[in-house]
């Protein structure tokens, strides 16, 4: 698999991404079993660079990526979005970039 550089700490990742949004929200019904063999061909593929969002599925994505790189953290690069604000229906409340939204306020070194 090929790797590209990323800004100027040159954080390597893999040339080819996978987008896991389908997984949990957007197009259709969820097939958890199929997500995470996805998932996990995708990664024995080579595949280092996973992107998802806390709001696909209200969350539930961020959490089954959570769940499945477990064992291979320490060589996946995960993008993730945030700040777009969804209620539990999954209508859409607004935008929310304050660095305490994860739940959690943000250190600076």
């Amino acid at each position: 698999m090929e790797t590209r550089k990323l800004g100027q700490q040159g954080l390597e990742v893999s040339a080819l991404g996978l987008g896991c949004m389908g997984m949990s929200d957007f197009y259709g019904s969820r097939d958890e079993t199929e997500s995470i063999a996805t998932i996990n061909r995708a990664l024995d593929l080579g595949v280092t660079f996973l992107d998802t969002a806390d709001m696909y599925g209200v969350g539930a994505n961020e959490e089954l990526l959570g769940r499945v790189v477990r064992e291979r953290r320490e060589w996946i690069v995960v993008a993730t979005k945030f700040g777009n604000v969804r209620g539990s229906d999954g209508s859409f409340k607004g935008i929310n970039g304050r660095p305490t939204m994860c739940g959690r306020p943000v250190t600076r070194a």
